[in-house]
């Protein structure tokens, strides 16, 4: 535990004169008592035997603590059950996902998979999808409606093309809106687009630059995740080792999942020969550089075992949070509950 204002902590020693000053007080009070035979009188310093008397100030006691403590402004890591988590789907929609050296089809066994890994995942963690193949979109954005999510994931259409770095991209723009990640400067703005270089028009108009932010640990973003994947090599858009990077730079893991052939030579339906090697040298540095991990999956089998994998590992145990707000409370809490107690005991606020 940290404080934010540790000057106020100085104070906390005062806190031990006010149990000195209360006995102070019940010997005077006794010894006041002692002077009049009015029993009337010498009944409520007989009171003072009963525990009921010193339980009030005790509470008062626990209420100036607390109230000092929030001033301090404490801040540790505690688990917060309603805070919400955010894990991005981000699935290669690629024509090679129609091969079938993954039964049924790359494509029907990934679907499969994610409806099972919607099934198993904590209802109180929201999943968006993103969707990659030459371009990449949000088919549904962060939601805990698992019924939206399972009619998105049976509506991918595939389409031509790789675009990994975008896909990671896109996801970033979806968890940081705040840091104005613009996918189509970074693609069009010395990037590619369906495989060609392009450059900014010379009669756009100048953006104003994105806000800057302070780069964290690879992998200290506890807040979300984004499981990627793919079954074949970037053929345009975004530099995937870049766009790793960003998401390092923001402390999100990407858990790359890498599916299908290894050697890269399938048949498509048609019988036409594709090329389908997957780079996973490219989806293992990716996961190494943002602190998550890749998974092979050469099976439907494999596939969902990844999946349960997952659901067990990117859920969020514990954040950084200050904690004044709930020892203030507290601190409300215990002085009522003093005068209270003390109005219904004695009469008065003792």
């Amino acid at each position: 535990m940290s404080f934010l204002w540790p000057q106020y902590l100085w104070l906390l020693p005062a806190l031990a004169l006010m149990p000195l000053a209360y006995l102070w007080l019940l010997r005077r009070r006794n010894k006041t008592a002692l002077r009049y035979s009015s029993l009337g009188i010498v009944r409520p310093a007989a009171a003072g035997r009963n525990w009921r008397r010193h339980l009030p100030p005790a509470l008062l006691l626990l209420a100036f603590g607390g109230m000092l403590l929030a001033a301090a402004r404490p801040v540790s890591r505690v688990p917060l059950p309603w805070a919400r988590s955010t894990i991005i789907l981000a699935i290669d929609v690629s024509l090679s996902m129609r091969v079938a050296d993954v039964k049924p089809t790359r494509m029907e066994a990934a679907q499969e998979a994610a409806k099972l890994f919607l099934k198993e995942l904590p209802k109180d963690i929201e999943v968006a999808l993103v969707t990659f193949a030459g371009s990449s979109q949000v088919a549904q954005r962060a939601t805990l409606d698992r019924e939206a999510l399972v009619a998105g994931i049976d509506a991918f259409q595939m389409q031509m093309g790789t675009a990994v770095g975008n896909a990671i991209v896109l996801s970033l723009a979806e968890l940081f809106p705040e840091h104005g990640i613009d996918l189509a400067d970074l693609s069009y703005g010395g990037g590619y687009s369906n495989g060609k270089p392009q450059g900014r028009s010379l009669d756009a108009q100048a953006k104003k630059p994105p806000p800057q932010f302070k780069p964290v640990a690879p992998g200290s973003y506890n807040s979300a995740a984004i499981i990627l994947l793919s079954d074949g090599r970037r053929t345009t858009g975004v530099d995937t080792l870049e766009a790793a990077k960003m998401a390092a730079d923001r402390g999100v893991r990407v858990y790359a999942v890498g599916l299908g052939t290894v050697d890269g030579e399938a048949g498509a339906p048609e019988g036409m020969a594709i090329y389908l090697k997957l780079d996973e040298a490219t989806l293992r540095e990716v996961a190494r550089m943002t602190g998550g991990e890749y998974f092979h999956a050469g099976t439907a089998e494999a596939l969902r075992s990844v999946y349960e994998n997952l659901g067990t590992r990117v859920q969020v145990v514990t954040r950084e949070t200050e904690l004044a707000g709930v020892l203030a409370l507290a601190s409300a809490v215990f002085a009522i509950a003093a005068g209270l107690l003390s109005l219904l005991w004695f009469r008065r606020i003792a």
